[in-house]
């Protein structure tokens, strides 16, 4: 018994010794196992990115683990890749910062004491459009930086080529342009130089001292864009017409500006439109400017977004994102002002007419005038909820600049533009329109845990 307890263990050692190395136990040994584990996905390994090939196999025919031809999958017969295609285009034109655009048109309308109509929905239609081309073109011209900061990105990840992404920017533009053009040729002129400055900014601004300008222009003149395609609307209500000169008895001189002809539910003052012609000023530019002050306040916002994301892949600003949260406040106080010359909650009525009013002196009373009353109360609850979206992520870049928190401060100065925009209209005496421009909040939330915003 003693002898056979002794000679079975060498007789097993013999029977290993006598098996060709990397076979034993069915597995190969010294050269990278077929099936590999990944202790993070606690799956037993992950699958190859979609741009990258999987590891050549390295298993023999018999082994445990071999795939035979017949049980490879057909790369034509994947279902998965419409999807694969659809999720890169929306991670390259960041669908989840789309709904941070309409609400530039609304406040332009609002701006200008009009409803939203059919010019406004062709400036939201184009401003969708120019703003898709921007995200386009920006990753076709940051392809090399990305390659390096962001591989993951979907035209270095080789998900989406550098062609498509440029004819995809081309294309947007000419059909931003063309529906601007369906809302007038004033509107026409704003979209043009919103293209410019958005392919200025892509193409060479960005890396300069310029950019967060010229981005800064580019929401700015965004919100001209609707304010001028919808107050200069035949169609919207309230818009005016001039009539045409007539040449004959009781005509009135060239160069005499006549009254404005009272359209199917409009208003029978002057047209601004004309009055612009005969002062020799660009057409449209008088119509939009009881809008500027909006754009400005927009623009800010913009332009202390846009500084903050020059750090967002290397970090270590603090300066920066302090500033910013300084100007954050501001914007907020500054938007709790007094309205732009114009009575709060009555669009078109002026400062002069509201001071005679005794009901409206009692409403402005006080930096924010008589909270109670509803108007006041949801411009005071939409810039609070500006403050709320923007103000924390800022504080967090500001204790530790790193490159998470700063991207997270750029996510929330993204989001923070729809509440800034209602705020606008709500003070602009539109509540319809604020709590409308409210309403793409849950939808922009929803998209951004999906596709990131930056």
């Amino acid at each position: 018994m003693r002898w056979r307890r002794n000679t079975l263990p060498a007789v097993l050692a013999a029977a290993l010794s006598v098996l060709p190395p990397g076979r034993r136990n069915g597995y190969a040994h010294g050269v990278p196992s077929a099936v590999t584990e990944d202790s993070l996905s606690g799956a037993g390994g992950t699958a190859p990115a979609p741009d990258r090939p999987g590891p050549p196999s390295t298993s023999r025919p018999g082994e445990r683990g071999a795939r035979t031809a017949a049980d490879r999958p057909d790369p034509r017969s994947d279902r998965g890749e419409p999807r694969q295609r659809l999720r890169a285009w929306a991670e390259l034109l960041r669908v989840s910062a789309l709904f941070s655009v309409p609400g530039d048109a609304l406040a332009g309308a609002a701006a200008v004491g009009r409803r939203p109509g059919r010019g406004t929905a062709l400036a939201i239609g184009a401003s969708l459009c120019l703003y898709e081309a921007g995200m386009a073109l920006n990753d076709w011209a940051d392809r090399d930086e990305d390659a390096v900061d962001r591989p993951h990105r979907p035209i270095p990840s080789r998900r989406i080529s550098p062609a498509a992404a440029l004819g995809a920017a081309g294309a947007l533009t000419a059909a931003g342009l063309a529906l601007a053009a369906r809302a007038g040729r004033p509107a026409l002129t704003v979209a043009t130089g919103l293209a410019a400055t958005v392919w200025a900014y892509d193409l060479h601004l960005k890396h300069t001292k310029a950019g967060p300008a010229a981005m800064a222009t580019a929401r700015s003149l965004d919100l001209l864009l609707g304010a001028t395609a919808t107050a200069t609307d035949p169609r919207a209500p309230g818009a005016t017409v001039t009539e045409p000169p007539v040449r004959g008895p009781g005509a009135m001189a060239p160069g005499v500006r006549g009254p404005g002809v009272r359209v199917p539910g409009g208003t029978s003052a002057p047209d601004n439109v004309a009055a612009a012609a005969h002062r020799g000023l660009p057409a449209g530019l008088p119509a939009c400017l009881p809008a500027l002050p909006a754009a400005l306040v927009l623009g800010a916002h913009t332009y202390g977004v846009t500084a903050v994301s020059r750090h967002e892949t290397q970090g270590g600003s603090t300066g920066t994102p302090l500033a910013v949260l300084a100007t954050t406040t501001a914007l907020a106080a500054a938007v709790l002002r007094e309205s732009w010359g114009r009575a709060p909650d009555r669009p078109g009525t002026t400062r002069a007419a509201a001071d005679a009013d005794p009901v409206a002196r009692r409403l402005d009373a006080g930096p924010l005038g008589k909270v109670t009353d509803p108007a006041r109360l949801l411009a005071v609850t939409l810039t609070g909820a500006y403050l709320r979206t923007a103000g924390p992520p800022l504080l967090h870049a500001v204790l530790n600049p790193s490159p998470p928190l700063t991207q997270r401060a750029v996510g929330g100065g993204i989001r923070a533009m729809i509440p800034l925009q209602a705020a606008l209209a709500a003070r602009a005496g539109a509540p319809a329109t604020a709590l409308a421009v409210m309403g793409l909040v849950p939808l922009a939330r929803g998209l951004s845990r999906k596709v990131s915003l930056t």
